[in-house]
């Protein structure tokens, strides 16, 4: 197999480990907002710590050639208007019954699609130079789409009881990341280098702040479960950190 078929392979399997994120809607458990607050606090630790670990300083990487002060400016603004798209999205969407629940899902999953496609985008280029970089890449991105399978599965799952529509708008999202490597593939192959991905980074860097803080925690702490949403937000991060750190 050449690399472009591998890099399609590989981005693939990193979108499918979304899937896994949606366990927890066929697990039978008596106390649903236990699960709901543990999930929602979970997620934003892990995008918090891939966005501190991750996202903003491979931005930064990327923008190198820059001076140090138009490095840190572009990155600033591309994290502020990534933080004003996310509003907007929020203000704007219609949701039906304004369950706030199934807000956070759907809100979630534009997010994460954005996201989603961007890591497409970054394995598929990764892997066609080097198949050991874009292998590492693929196992890092699998392991926090789990965490984000969860975030859109579990709200839209208990706010509307649809195990069917909580699994497909999960797929929707997992598939969004062979999406990224098959746009590259056919459109921005060319087009695409070290600055347009630093200031996409930055963008979705300003996405997870948005969607983690101002969605992902709030509902969580909203059932009164304050001292479990703190240990697993503790816990998304701890994991994220020992994923970077190993």
């Amino acid at each position: 197999m050449n690399n472009t078929t591998i890099a399609f392979m590989l981005t693939l399997i990193a979108g499918l480990a979304t899937l896994l994120g949606t366990i927890p809607i066929f697990i039978k458990i008596k106390n649903k907002n236990k699960i709901i607050c543990s999930s929602l606090s979970f997620s934003a630790g892990i995008m918090i710590a891939v966005t501190i670990t991750d996202l903003i300083p491979e931005s930064l990487n990327m923008l190198k050639y820059y001076n140090t002060l138009a490095m840190i400016l572009l990155v600033f603004i591309f994290i502020v208007l990534g933080i004003s798209i996310s509003r907007i999205v929020d203000i704007f969407l219609t949701i039906k019954g304004d369950n706030s629940l199934y807000k956070v899902g759907i809100i979630s999953m534009l997010v994460i699609i954005l996201h989603n496609i961007l890591e497409g985008i970054a394995t598929f280029i990764s892997t066609s130079k080097s198949i050991s970089l874009g292998l590492s890449l693929t196992i890092a991105i699998a392991l926090h789409n789990i965490p984000e399978g969860i975030s859109i599965s579990v709200p839209i799952y208990y706010s509307t009881k649809s195990k069917y529509k909580a699994f497909f708008y999960t797929v929707v999202s997992s598939l969004s990341e062979p999406l990224g490597a098959l746009i590259t593939y056919l459109f921005l192959f060319k087009y695409i280098n070290n600055t347009v991905l630093g200031l996409i980074f930055a963008l979705i860097s300003g996405l997870m702040i948005e969607i983690s803080f101002r969605e992902l925690l709030p509902e969580s702490l909203s059932y009164n479960e304050i001292k479990l949403s703190k240990l697993f937000f503790i816990l998304g991060m701890i994991i994220m950190l020992l994923k970077k750190i190993l």
